[in-house]
C-alpha cells in the first residue's frame, strides 16, 4: 500500500471519531452507572416532589425520570466529596478511573455542564444539559452543544487551532498516531466537507437509547 493510500486510511479512521460527542455522553452515562456499586450512600440532597416537578416542567423529562436522575447524581457527587455537587475530579474519576488525569475533551464537557461557572455541577445543571440529549430534544440544541464543545476560546467560531487541539485529544484517546502532515490533511478535509454539516449529520443520528442506559 502506498503512502497516500495509507494516509487516506488513517484519515478515514480519524474522521470516523472526529466528532466524539455521542461517544462522550454515552461514556459519561455508562460510567455513572458503572460506579454505582462502589460508593457509600451519599448525604441526601434536599429536593421535594414539588421541586422535582418544577425541574421536570422545564425539561422533556417526566417527574419519575428526574427522580431517577437525582439518584444518579447523588451517587456520582459523593465519590470524592459528599457535598451534593459534582466536581471535576469526580467526573474524571468516573470517566478516566483517576481524578488526576488531564483530558481536554473531559475538561470541555465539564465546562458545558458547569453552566454557572462556579467550579462544580449542580443537580439542575446536570438535568438541563442531559435534557439536550433527550430523544425528543430539538436537533438545533444538540448542534449548539456540539459546536460549543469545540469552540474552545468561546469566540462563536471554531478556529483551525481549536480543531487541531481537539483532534489531537481524540487521537490520544483512540491511541492513534499519525504524522503532522497527515493531521493537517485531515483538518483540511474536515474544513472542506463543512464542519457544521458534519456535526449536524452526527447529531441527527444520536441514539434515542442514550437515556435508556440509566433506565429512563
Amino acid at each position: 500500500m502506498d503512502s497516500s493510500s495509507s494516509s487516506l486510511a488513517i484519515s478515514e479512521r480519524v474522521c470516523a471519531v472526529f466528532i466524539p460527542l455521542i461517544g462522550i455522553i454515552q461514556s459519561v452515562v455508562l460510567s455513572f452507572t458503572a460506579c454505582f456499586d462502589h460508593h457509600l450512600p451519599p448525604k441526601k440532597l434536599q429536593y421535594t416532589i414539588d421541586d422535582l416537578r418544577k425541574i421536570a416542567s422545564k425539561t422533556l423529562f417526566t417527574v419519575n425520570e428526574v427522580e431517577a436522575l437525582l439518584d444518579l447524581f447523588k451517587k456520582l457527587s459523593s465519590s470524592i466529596i459528599d457535598d451534593g455537587l459534582i466536581h471535576k475530579e469526580e467526573l474524571k474519576l468516573a470517566l478516566l478511573k483517576t481524578p488526576a488525569s488531564d483530558n481536554l475533551i473531559l475538561d470541555r464537557l465539564f465546562a458545558l455542564f458547569d453552566e454557572k461557572k462556579n467550579g462544580a455541577i449542580e443537580f439542575e445543571e446536570f438535568v438541563h444539559v442531559l435534557n439536550v440529549f433527550h430523544p425528543r430534544a430539538p436537533l438545533e440544541a444538540k448542534i449548539d452543544f456540539a459546536f460549543r464543545l469545540y469552540d474552545l476560546r468561546q469566540t462563536g467560531f471554531i478556529e483551525r487551532e481549536e480543531v487541531r487541539q481537539m483532534l489531537n485529544a481524540i487521537l490520544m484517546e483512540s491511541e492513534l498516531q499519525i504524522s503532522a502532515e497527515s493531521l493537517e490533511l485531515i483538518i483540511d478535509k474536515v474544513k472542506k466537507a463543512g464542519f457544521y454539516a458534519r456535526i449536524r449529520s452526527l447529531c441527527a443520528s444520536f441514539p434515542s437509547k442514550l437515556l435508556m442506559l440509566v433506565g429512563l
